[in-house]
């Protein structure tokens, strides 16, 4: 069985970030994953309706967990609440990658919604924090492994490893 990631469309040349550029750099390995058909490319602010380009976005004082279990909200730099529709992204980008058969993720950090190592601090002057995203949250508590767009090497040796155990876990069958 092949081992599917769900990958943020930013990372496959996608103009679809909230400023309307994308984040393009790993795309050697990805486009040898999209070759072998493991690729479920998707957006989880377009899926949920938002407009690019669109303001940013922040979680305020809280992480995507908070967000998602209704402790904390979600704020344009124009003061705008925008907590259900970045809930909503999170939802379509679990619903995705559960009926896709994916067991990984790769996501764009520094995203309110993506964002796997860091996020910024709700200030919208800069400043980055440790924390997660909604989706990348969500995914994560769901058993769907998340990794940075800075951690390629990290997924790369995930994949590998979990290729090896379902071909061993093959042969044992086949020899049962």
């Amino acid at each position: 069985m092949v081992n599917k990631i769900l990958v943020s469309a930013c990372l496959m040349g996608f103009k679809v970030r909230y400023n309307g550029s994308e984040k393009a750099e790993v795309i050697a390995q990805l486009a040898r994953w999209q070759q072998e058909q493991r690729l479920v490319i998707h957006c989880p602010e377009l899926a949920a309706g938002l407009p690019v380009p669109r303001p940013p976005a922040e979680i305020i004082s809280a992480c995507g967990k908070d967000v998602m279990h209704g402790q904390a909200s979600i704020l344009e730099n124009t003061g705008r609440d925008v907590t259900e529709q970045y809930r909503l992204a999170a939802w379509l980008s679990l619903r995705m990658a559960q009926e896709s058969g994916c067991t990984a993720a790769l996501l764009t950090d520094g995203s309110p919604t993506c964002g796997v190592q860091f996020i910024y601090n709700g200030s919208f002057n800069g400043q980055r924090k440790s924390g997660m995203g909604v989706a990348a949250a969500l995914l994560s508590e769901h058993g769907i492994k998340v990794f940075s767009d800075t951690q390629l090497g990290e997924l790369i040796a995930w994949i590998k490893e979990k290729d090896h155990e379902s071909a061993s876990a093959s042969r044992s069958q086949a020899i049962s």
